[in-house]
């Protein structure tokens, strides 16, 4: 019986065990070619970045915040809720 070393004799089992796949990737199978598209809408969409708050509570209880982001319209928004939310639980 013929000792091979471990390593080699590793290599030689996988070389046996994986030979039968290449069966299975013939060539003379013909595929259909894929064929992609861009789509410009798609490709330019990008999701919003999200508004940071920064909520500030003084010595006297009043609450002031900081409002950081890229969109204007939403920063807006935003403001005015917090303003809202705020007025009303210092109302009740």
């Amino acid at each position: 019986m013929i000792r091979l070393p471990i390593s080699l004799s590793f290599m030689l089992m996988v070389l046996v065990l994986l030979s039968p796949l290449q069966s299975c990737t013939g060539s003379d199978i013909t595929r259909e070619k894929m064929d992609y598209k861009v789509i410009p809408e798609i490709r330019d969409v990008r999701p919003d970045r999200p508004i940071k708050i920064k909520l500030k509570r003084n010595a006297k209880g009043s609450y002031s915040w900081e409002l950081t982001g890229e969109d204007v319209d939403r920063l807006i928004e935003i403001d005015r809720k917090l303003r809202e939310s705020i007025i009303m639980k210092t109302d009740q």
